[in-house]
Parts: structure tokens; C-alpha cells; sequence
């Protein structure tokens, strides 16, 4: 369901990373890689919100290049802070992700944002809500629909102990039938996720 093949990043002369591949159909993957190596870069290159200088991406089996639509009906992002450029409430970003999908927002969505205690700050703008609150918004609109594809940058942070124990079981419910593709330092985190952890040099690697 995820798939890329011999991605490649630079700015001016630096190579961010060259000839990355991967190929998930189900299941938890978290990348873990020191700081500055580029792991937002890529996340941000898969989700198709900018473009890699060579390589190609595919999301439930659409390429992102060539099906650009279909790609991205098939994927759910969660950036790291989670802040639209628009003055958008909770809900209604909730309502708009759920019409784009083409479902409604049903009382099992409703059920996780209050597992994430967020049924307090639905009707706040996102400019009002803390880093953490923004994260669980995003988090739970993961959730509307069947993407096929979950992309999520540093999905724990911000994170109280108890939202960290929904978003495991988020994660863990997601990646039966569904690729989670995460990055995170918390080994704690991606243990309890049953996650595959690469580094850059494990999606640099030949099969």
C-alpha cells in the first residue's frame, strides 16, 4: 500500500539522502535517524506536499506522480505541528476531512477525540489550541474513512501518558490492515506498536 522507489532529495549542492525504496502493505514502520538527516523531508515527499528531485511514490497503489488524486484520496497525513493556514475549528476540520473522504462523521470518530480528551477544545481554532491538542485533532482525523496509507511526523509529541496509550491503540488497530509510517526517537512508542523500525541506510539498502 506504500511504495517508493529510488527517492532523492537535495538542496543546492547538499544531498539530503538518494535511492531510498521501501514496499509495506500492512503494518507499523517507524523511521528513526539523527537529527537533521531529512525524516520530515521524506514524510513531507510522500504525503505530496513537496517534490523529491528523482524516484516515485505510490499510495494504495496510485502513483503519486502520474494519479496525483487518487494518491492522495488514499492517504492520511499528520505533519509535525499539525497548524493549518486557515482559522478553522476543530470540528469543522473534522467535518471537512470527512467530506473529502465521503463518509460522515460518525459517533466512533467523536468517541476517539474524546479518548483524546479533546471534546473540550472541538469548537477552539487551531491558533487557540496547544501543540499537543493540534497533534490529537490530526490524530483522530487519521481515523475517518479507510486511507489506506497513515504518514505521521513525530506522532507522540506533545503527548500526555494517557493520549499516548490511545494513539498505540490507534496505530495498532490502523496497522492491521493498513500501512502506519511514522517517525519517532521513542522506542517506548514504537515498541508498543509493534513498529518495524528502518533507518536511512536500511531504505538505502538494496533488497
Amino acid at each position: 500500500m506504500l511504495r517508493f522507489e529510488n527517492l532523492c532529495k537535495h538542496y543546492g549542492e547538499r544531498t539530503i539522502f538518494q535511492g531510498l525504496h521501501c514496499s509495506v502493505d500492512a503494518g507499523c514502520v517507524a523511521l528513526n535517524d539523527e537529527s537533521g538527516s531529512g525524516k520530515s523531508i521524506l514524510l513531507s515527499i510522500l504525503a505530496g506536499e513537496i517534490e523529491a528531485d528523482a524516484g516515485e511514490v505510490w499510495l494504495g497503489g496510485h502513483s503519486l506522480r502520474s494519479a496525483p488524486v487518487a494518491a492522495r484520496a488514499a492517504l492520511a497525513y499528520v505533519p509535525d505541528d499539525c497548524l493549518p493556514g486557515s482559522m478553522e475549528i476543530g470540528r469543522d476540520f473534522l467535518e471537512r476531512i470527512a467530506t473529502e473522504r465521503q463518509i460522515a462523521l460518525d459517533s466512533r470518530v467523536l468517541e476517539l477525540a474524546d479518548r483524546f480528551g479533546l471534546t473540550a477544545h472541538l469548537d477552539k481554532r487551531f491558533e487557540q489550541m496547544s501543540f499537543g491538542t493540534r497533534k490529537k485533532i490530526f490524530l483522530t482525523a487519521a481515523s475517518i474513512g479507510q486511507p489506506a496509507v497513515v504518514i505521521a511526523d513525530e506522532p507522540g509529541g506533545g503527548l500526555d501518558a494517557p493520549a499516548r496509550g490511545v494513539l498505540v491503540e490507534l496505530f495498532n488497530l490502523l496497522g492491521q490492515d493498513r500501512v502506519v509510517f511514522f517517525t519517532s526517537y521513542d522506542a517506548a512508542l514504537t515498541s508498543a506498536c509493534e513498529a518495524k523500525v528502518v533507518s536511512f541506510a536500511d531504505l538505502a539498502a538494496k533488497a
